[in-house]
């Protein structure tokens, strides 16, 4: 039986993989911060016969302790893990700056050093599989955003939008650096834009911005079902090299600043040293 751990796996296309899997008969250990979320994904399992194989695991992923606790409690019960998908996210594109309660900007925390903790914490879970596999859900190919080197907790000039694609750019330079630090793993990390999909997303933006972006999904976003056809074919049938990105269907060139081998390695280490000093 197949182990598929998949953070933000109670809400979005995080829970449209954990039922898809159930229904393929894995393991699924669905990640997230709400319980109510985790119960009605348990009790959805139950309806498809698959509640002996659900699991729901509440975590604080803006905290890299929370993440270090998440790995063990993986570890401690699972022998190896075939799959991880990493979809945890919540947009702060408005307000002010935030600081999680080991002092790291929200956005830099929640979306890249979970997934950081995650990717190298489980490795040889997965490297005890056959075919192992992480997805990186974000979005690798869009030239927007980069990594503040001189400030990554922007603690100067802030916005939501600057600390959001500051997360992605640090995404797709950890998928780059994973492949570089682990030349023999057998692990393929899959960097992966679903494009625009319908989601619970825009219940995090204010208003009037949550009506206009609604209104914007009812006409050109894909649905969750359809959006993880092609997630489930990558994870299923991932490619041969360490590292590739991707963009629904279509593979994206591993060219420029974004996926630099140079920069992802300085990111790596700064990252280390950032949360081995929490």
């Amino acid at each position: 039986m197949q182990t598929v751990v998949i953070t933000g796996g109670t809400d979005g296309l995080g829970r449209g993989l954990a039922l898809h899997y159930l229904r393929q008969g894995a393991r699924v250990l669905a990640v997230g911060s709400t319980p109510a979320k985790g119960e009605a994904l348990l009790a959805q399992a139950a309806t498809i016969a698959a509640a002996d194989r659900a699991v729901f695991l509440k975590a604080d992923l803006t905290s890299v302790s929370a993440a270090r606790d998440l790995v063990a409690r993986i570890e401690s019960t699972c022998a190896s893990v075939d799959k991880l998908v990493l979809c945890a996210q919540r947009y702060r594109l408005f307000g002010a700056r935030a600081v999680t309660r080991e002092g790291f900007e929200h956005s830099f925390a929640l979306a890249y050093l979970s997934r950081y903790v995650l990717s190298h914490g489980l490795r040889k879970a997965l490297e005890a599989t056959q075919q192992p596999v992480i997805m990186n859900v974000g979005t690798p190919g869009v030239p927007l955003g980069r990594i503040h080197w001189d400030d990554l907790q922007l603690t100067r000039r802030y916005s939501g939008f600057k600390s959001t694609l500051q997360s992605f750019r640090a995404n797709d330079l950890l998928g780059v650096a994973f492949a570089a630090l682990h030349a023999d793993t057998p692990i393929r990390y899959v960097g992966y834009h679903p494009g625009v999909v319908s989601t619970g997303m825009p219940a995090h933006l204010p208003q009037p911005l949550r009506a206009c972006t609604k209104a914007a999904f009812t006409v050109l976003a894909t649905s969750v079902p359809k959006a993880v056809t092609p997630m489930v074919r990558l994870l299923d049938e991932p490619p041969a090299e360490r590292f590739t990105a991707h963009r629904a269907t279509r593979r994206l060139p591993l060219k420029g600043q974004a996926f630099d081998q140079d920069a992802a390695l300085r990111l790596h280490g700064l990252t280390h040293d950032l949360i081995n000093a929490v």
